[in-house]
């Protein structure tokens, strides 16, 4: 039996994230076409081909227990706004990571990442009991770098030539954990925050 039982659905005031489905890569690849989202990315998925690669390898490692992607829909709109997953996914230890995590560029620094952050944490620790949940980015996306410790990650180091970026240089990976012990305090800064949005 998987670890993460599908299908899972989770809701926030003004987000869904419901399963990525093949349904979705249309409306889904029009978004990723803006070349802003994918600037620090190893993968520029503003093209189609590339984007619908990488939905559908998703959608496929969900059924191996790999990965578990979701699709973002804004709530008010009913428009889907972007993509995150659960992929680094070790059972046996009960850690895993959210990454992958895309949205249209009208909805940075809006509260919807933040609310995210909460639904899918919350299902981490309080559903799956998640003992480790790790984010990672590349050291030179400081917009990524400051919301992943805007939500109450701690920093842990930097994995020096990570992986190889589009442009061929070398990738440096900043590497962050929310533990057990700190969900609490993590919850409560994220529905804190999320008052300011209102």
């Amino acid at each position: 039996m998987s670890w993460i039982q599908h299908p899972v659905i989770l809701e926030g005031k003004r987000i869904r994230l419901i399963p990525l489905e093949h349904s979705h890569i249309d409306e889904l690849a029009a978004v990723a076409a803006d070349e802003r989202i994918w600037e620090y990315m190893s993968i520029n998925c503003a093209e189609r081909s590339k984007i619908e690669r990488h939905l559908k390898s998703a959608i496929l490692k969900r059924a191996t227990g790999e990965q578990y992607p979701f699709t973002v829909v804004d709530k008010v709109t009913g428009k889907m706004i972007g993509s995150t997953l659960f992929h680094n996914i070790v059972a046996d230890h009960r850690k895993l990571e959210i990454g992958w995590t895309w949205y249209a560029p009208e909805y940075w620094r809006t509260g919807y990442n933040r609310e995210c952050k909460l639904a899918l944490l919350t299902h981490c620790f309080e559903v799956l009991k998640t003992i480790r949940v790790q984010l990672v980015t590349d050291v030179n996306n400081v917009r990524s770098a400051t919301a992943i410790a805007g939500i109450g990650a701690t920093f842990e180091g930097v994995l020096r030539n990570e992986r190889i970026r589009m442009n061929g240089a070398f990738r440096h990976t900043a590497m962050y954990s929310i533990i057990e012990e700190e969900w609490p305090k993590v919850k409560l800064k994220l529905e804190a925050d999320l008052e300011a949005y209102k």
